[in-house]
């Protein structure tokens, strides 16, 4: 059996979505004065993003059956993926994750990734299509920033990871419509719940330096507005088209959210860091699907 192009994998994987993944690892690594350990946190955030790529291959093998009806065009029931190779991918990735964390943090950083892995691997596997769903999601983001902090730095990093966790409980709460549209219910909570997180992460900079403070304030401002329009775009018109946009919009729009939990944090130079991701990522996404 030949092996998919690559160009196939990195659809397989929403290979641009991955440039929202290194903010988890370094929130959770600045909140608990870790970021600045190089060696580690670059470990961390290639153990991270492989997780998230082996969640996304994941959860095509899992949609298999769905997509041959309603995504036909996706690697896997078009033929162009096979499914073995699917969670061979998810698989290995996943290993790879372990083997680079433990690299970078030691056996204690499989406090945090082992849970992380099995959250991963429950969602796509079990909890996607129940009604804990968003809460699942949710929670794997949410130890994703947990990865940065490790076990020892989790209370520190608990606040900033909710707020993550919040912001990505909405954006899958509107991807479950985003196939079948027409319930502007949907995209009018994902709004007021956008407005909700925007101001808990303008909550945590409180007391950063005036300059830290004020690029949180900007940062979380640009993600309110323009993950905000989105979803107020799905509300008046909550057609799939952009009922995937406010998804797609959502999942990049964590970056600079991130930027700015970074921002409030102190660590200005990772937010700079961060923030520049987000052009980058969007012009990505514009050319393959992240959702």
């Amino acid at each position: 059996m030949s092996l998919p192009a690559p160009a196939d994998v990195a659809e397989l994987v929403r290979l641009p979505a991955v440039l929202s993944v290194p903010g988890d690892v370094l929130v959770g690594a600045a909140a608990s004065g870790q970021v600045w350990n190089l060696p580690r946190t670059a470990g961390m955030v290639a153990a991270s993003s492989c997780l998230y790529l082996a969640g996304m291959a994941l959860n095509d093998y899992a949609d298999r059956e769905v997509d041959a009806v309603e995504r036909p065009g996706r690697p896997i029931p078009s033929g162009r993926v096979s499914p073995g190779f699917a969670l061979g991918l998810a698989g290995a990735l996943t290993a790879g994750a372990v083997v680079l964390s433990v690299a970078a943090d030691g056996k204690r950083a499989l406090a945090v990734t082992a849970p992380l892995a099995a959250a991963v691997w429950g969602y796509d596997l079990v909890l996607k299509s129940t009604p804990v769903a968003s809460g699942s999601m949710s929670a794997c983001r949410g130890l994703d920033v947990m990865m940065g902090a490790g076990a020892r730095g989790a209370v520190s990093a608990a606040p900033a990871a909710a707020v993550v966790a919040a912001h990505i409980a909405v954006v899958t709460e509107v991807s479950r419509r985003e196939v079948t549209g027409g319930d502007a219910a949907v995209p009018k909570r994902a709004l007021a719940a956008t407005v909700g997180v925007a101001a808990a992460g303008a909550l945590l900079s409180r007391r950063a330096p005036r300059f830290g403070r004020a690029a949180a304030l900007g940062l979380v401002g640009a993600y309110a507005a323009v993950v905000g329009r989105a979803h107020a775009a799905a509300a008046a018109d909550p057609t799939p088209a952009l009922m995937q946009r406010a998804v797609g919009t959502g999942i990049m729009g964590l970056i600079p959210l991130e930027a700015g939990l970074l921002a409030g944090s102190g660590a200005v130079v990772p937010a700079a860091g961060v923030a520049t991701l987000w052009p980058i990522a969007r012009r990505a996404a514009k050319r393959r699907a992240v959702t």
